[in-house]
């Protein structure tokens, strides 16, 4: 009997320690009232699949009254670095992600153009294109901060620090000042590169000033060779404004970032791969940013040229013919 009822007591101990720490994780709360707790593992427009530990658990989302997904705990790569992975995210659909990661997304205005960014980090370091910015140095960002009520409020910010500039790579690290609306909202780069032919993806940005636009597409190639490096093509509507802005998967992290497409091409749109992204944060002070050296992000373009001195007066304003 006593041997018994020590059984009995590891077993519920064991039982207790497994609820335990289901209840740490994921959610659901289904219509009739029943709790799920566990991990879930993928997420569509129609169906949730929650690991319980014996088993996966499919459910319908008409079944479904409420989800409550526990964030993972942020992993940086390395020490020092100024990106942030998680490994083994749950997929949902872009609709949800895009929620939770649209606070993450910037604009960045110049005096001589609008583009967009993603911010890395919670003390505003951001990434861009190095064309956005591109012979500037007056740099405002609109970033947006997540508020108790569920709204966000939108924020201008001026005096953004560029800090590095690699134009080969179109990449640019910026540093946002920090904001009395608190910590800012950050994406997570892509943790392990497996980006497959056909795989969703969506992007946020600001075209043609537009700003938070989102646009949904798939991969239509991870290996699109321009110029030595590589690029992921997708057919996610990418437009002018939307440079420097960040390519989503359905795990919500930063898979690329969109800097062109083709003109006159309908769903020829590309983004630089996040191992760039990931090789120009890590070695950033080989492009550290010299407002002084013209090879580290000024571009100084000529001037107009100087012609048609002996004009006559009454045609110096009027339209000019080159024949």
């Amino acid at each position: 009997m006593p041997h018994l009822i020590t059984s009995r007591m590891l077993l519920a101990a064991a039982l207790a320690a497994v609820l335990s720490n289901l209840a740490a994780g994921d959610v659901i709360t289904l219509k009739n009232g029943a709790v799920i707790p566990g991990v879930i593992l993928k997420r569509s427009d129609r169906r949730v699949w929650i690991d319980v530990g014996p088993e996966v658990l499919a459910f319908h989302v008409d079944d479904i009254d409420q989800i409550e997904i526990q964030d993972a705990a942020v992993v940086d790569v390395e020490v020092g670095a100024l990106f942030s992975t998680v490994a083994n995210l749950p997929e949902l659909s872009p609709k949800e992600q895009a929620k939770r990661v649209g606070p993450s997304v910037i604009k960045v205005a110049t005096p001589s153009g609008i583009g967009s960014g993603v911010i890395l980090n919670a003390q505003g370091y951001a990434i861009t294109n190095a064309h956005v910015i591109q012979g500037e140095t007056n740099l405002r960002v609109t970033a947006w901060f997540p508020q108790p009520d569920g709204t966000l409020q939108r924020v201008v910010i001026k005096d953004v620090q560029i800090t590095a500039v690699n134009n080969h790579l179109d990449l640019a690290l910026i540093k946002i000042p920090r904001q009395q609306e608190g910590d800012f909202s950050f994406a997570l780069l892509e943790a392990n590169e497996h980006l497959e032919v056909g795989q969703t993806v969506f992007a946020i940005g600001n075209p043609l000033g537009l700003e938070r636009t989102m646009s949904q597409g798939v991969v239509s190639t991870r290996q699109r060779s321009f110029d030595g490096l590589t690029y992921i093509q997708t057919d996610a509507a990418i437009n002018p404004g939307n440079s420097g802005g960040p390519l989503f998967n359905t795990r919500g992290e930063v898979v690329g970032i969109t800097n062109m497409g083709i003109l006159f091409g309908e769903g020829l749109n590309f983004a630089i791969p996040a191992r760039y992204i990931k090789d120009f944060v890590r070695n950033r002070e080989a492009f550290a940013y010299d407002k002084d050296n013209p090879n580290s992000g000024h571009h100084y373009q000529p001037p107009p040229p100087r012609k048609n001195f002996n004009v006559p007066p009454q045609l110096k304003d009027g339209p000019m013919r080159s024949d």
